[in-house]
């Protein structure tokens, strides 16, 4: 069982200071104190009595990007049946199992720490709201059935296509913060991800995160595709950010 979720992001250390400032700030958290060998993880803080759920990496290779940990009572089990279900190994150390999704996406199973409580939205000073509740999986086309077997078997959680044939969604728990999208992609290759915050107002908060240093890229039918300060893709979506629900 799936006790809680952080979602996991990597940046290169060259511009990691700047990009962890970015998503504390639209998160309404702060950094906590570097940990590491070389100072290369923070957790972003919520407010309140609220518990974490966004974390931040300096990486030195690669351009970095986006991974999920899951937290869970019994590593050993949980990455035991991860790879039963077609997941490869990848580093295993005392109190943390790295994995890849048989499409090749990175994840963690890490010890569950108590927590429970569900960072609330933020409200930014002109009324609008976002929650940073989701982490999009982009699947190469002739990967995606088999990834969606596998996330919905390894969480457990609701697994529904959407409208769109591209599109799957996994979703959680009302008590956890992070759900899954899962999104067929038109080429081949691996697995990435990338992070999904529900707006109430996509294009007030694209101005927004615009004003704290991100850029636009493009349009999409619901999101709005964005760039942050270390020039890692995410998006901006009309859903309800306390549900994560489309209108």
């Amino acid at each position: 069982m799936i006790r809680w979720a952080y979602a996991f992001i990597d940046r290169p250390r060259a511009r990691f200071a700047e990009a962890a400032a970015f998503w504390a700030t639209v998160t309404g958290s702060r950094l906590s104190a570097p940990r590491g060998a070389s100072g290369e993880f923070v957790t972003l803080l919520p407010p309140g009595p609220a518990d974490a759920c966004v974390k931040a990496q300096a990486v030195d290779g690669g351009p970095g990007g986006t991974h999920l940990d899951l937290a869970v009572d019994d590593i050993a089990a949980t990455a035991a049946e991860a790879r039963a279900l077609g997941a490869a190994p990848v580093h295993t150390e005392d109190g943390l199992e790295v994995l890849r999704s048989p499409a090749g996406l990175v994840f963690c199973v890490v010890p569950w720490s108590g927590e429970t409580s569900r960072p609330a939205p933020l409200t930014a000073p002109d009324g609008t709201v976002s929650r940073l509740d989701q982490v999009c999986v982009d699947i190469p086309p002739e990967s995606y059935d088999t990834e969606i077997a596998f996330w919905t078997t390894l969480t457990g959680w609701d697994s529904t296509p959407t409208t769109r044939p591209e599109f799957h969604r996994v979703t959680s728990p009302q008590s956890l913060p992070l759900r899954l999208l899962l999104q067929r992609l038109d080429t081949p290759g691996p697995a990435g991800a990338h992070l999904d915050l529900a707006c109430s107002n996509p294009d007030a908060t694209r101005t927004r995160h615009e004003q704290l240093g991100a850029t636009y890229v493009s349009r999409g039918a619901t999101w709005l595709v964005m760039r942050d300060p270390a020039g890692i893709t995410y998006c901006l979506t009309g859903r309800d950010p306390e549900t994560g629900r489309l209108p």
